[in-house]
């Protein structure tokens, strides 16, 4: 092979490395980040889809379950609210045969459009009416949530039960309409 054909194959090789290089570069590269992107952003797409599909077969239970939740809210006034809730367990523990030690009601803005009435109940009884005492709470439609329960023995056998509950009930907000 002469000389002038190997420089003459060598700078086409070059050239061809060098436009090879530049076509990763320049379009190999950002046509895979972009192909990359693309997927990711579809496969967000088609989640959301599917969870769409979920909400509109799931329509009817969840405004349903909204309806109770308005209708079982407690009364927008704080005081009423408070009146309420410490009827509702002076009931329960009539009902289970518990002594409440104390109650103590705290209201919180949580958001615009509803607010969190918090209780603290001390309680104490046997492991039984303890029991009978927080299914009703559970059971009762009012909108009350258990957040934290305490318990813990009152004598060494373990018969007499203190009982410390955090409860928040739910308040809603109505909103004002604007013209």
């Amino acid at each position: 092979m002469k000389t002038k054909n190997r420089q003459q194959l060598l700078t086409v090789a070059a050239i061809v490395v060098v436009g090879l290089f530049a076509a990763d570069k320049l379009l190999l590269s950002p046509l895979g980040r972009v192909w990359t992107a693309r997927s990711k952003q579809l496969g967000e797409l088609r989640t959301k889809v599917q969870d769409g599909t979920q909400l509109a077969r799931r329509e009817q239970n969840l405004r349903s379950r909204w309806r109770r939740m308005q209708t079982n809210s407690l009364p927008n006034s704080p005081s009423l609210a408070e009146q309420q809730v410490v009827g509702a367990f002076d009931r329960w523990s009539r009902e289970s045969r518990i002594s409440i030690t104390s109650i103590s009601p705290q209201s919180k803005h949580d958001a615009e459009d509803y607010s969190t009435l918090q209780c603290r109940v001390e309680a104490a009884g046997n492991l039984s009416a303890l029991s009978q005492f927080l299914y009703a709470i559970e059971k009762d439609p009012m909108a009350l949530r258990l957040e934290i329960i305490e318990l813990s023995a009152r004598d060494n056998e373990g018969q007499q039960l203190a009982l410390g509950l955090q409860v928040s009930g739910l308040i809603l907000t109505p909103h004002e309409k604007r013209p």
